[in-house]
């Protein structure tokens, strides 16, 4: 397959938001945290996503700036921000990092109504912001690897945490080995045989790691 099919293939597969899972944002006090260094240690990327995460990340790579850029504002690593735009709206600067709906308006799913001062058409920046400050990714220890991993899986919801322990979000670990199957297909709506065709922030995370284009924390080292 061509890159230029490639390229098709993956947008048609992940052009939609995920939906938000049932449950709050905020983590689940009764779930170990962590355990996710377990998961991020034994996480491979699967062989048959190597190539489609490989292009996920090159083209996080060129607009490394923007992401930088709001990182600075508000405190949240640059490749968390990457991760969360590429699962809400596939890297598509025309919309929300809330949701994915259209910058040309104020957001239309879940949170509805962002943001809430300003005029539309917002900058993808502005929208960005905004998303981080309100589901309080702001105040996130980032320098903590399981934290991260939590709080990211948080902002799509704590639904696998709290109703579905056997399996691992797909939010975080689609394209890895720690996920096969088992999503919500809709907002609170579950599936135990439906894959998701979006590719994980782990695996994202993973694939910057080799690249060494980027800094993580000194913790994220040691798994």
């Amino acid at each position: 397959m061509n890159n230029l099919a490639v390229v098709a293939t993956m947008t048609l597969l992940a052009m939609a938001s995920p939906p938000k899972v049932v449950g709050t944002s905020e983590p689940d006090k009764k779930e170990p945290i962590s355990h996710n260094q377990k998961r991020w240690a034994s996480a491979e990327i699967r062989k048959e996503k190597r190539h489609l995460v490989e292009i996920i990340a090159n083209k996080i790579l060129a607009q490394e700036k923007r992401y930088k850029a709001v990182g600075k504002k508000t405190g949240v690593p640059w490749y968390a921000i990457a991760g969360l735009h590429n699962m809400e709206s596939s890297l598509s600067f025309r919309h929300h990092l809330h949701e994915g709906s259209s910058l040309a308006g104020r957001t239309k799913y879940v949170p509805k109504g962002r943001p809430e001062t300003g005029n539309p058409p917002f900058t993808w920046e502005e929208s960005a912001e905004d998303a981080l400050r309100h589901d309080s990714m702001t105040t996130v220890e980032w320098d903590n690897l399981e934290n991260s991993l939590h709080r990211v899986e948080a902002f799509n919801g704590t639904g696998y945490l709290r109703y579905h322990k056997d399996v691992n979000s797909p939010y975080v670990w689609s394209y890895t080995t720690e996920y096969k199957r088992g999503k919500y297909v809709s907002d609170g709506k579950w599936s135990s045989t439906a894959v998701s065709k979006q590719c994980g922030v782990a695996a994202i995370w993973k694939v910057l790691m080799e690249k060494r284009k980027c800094e993580f924390p000194v913790d994220y080292k040691r798994y």
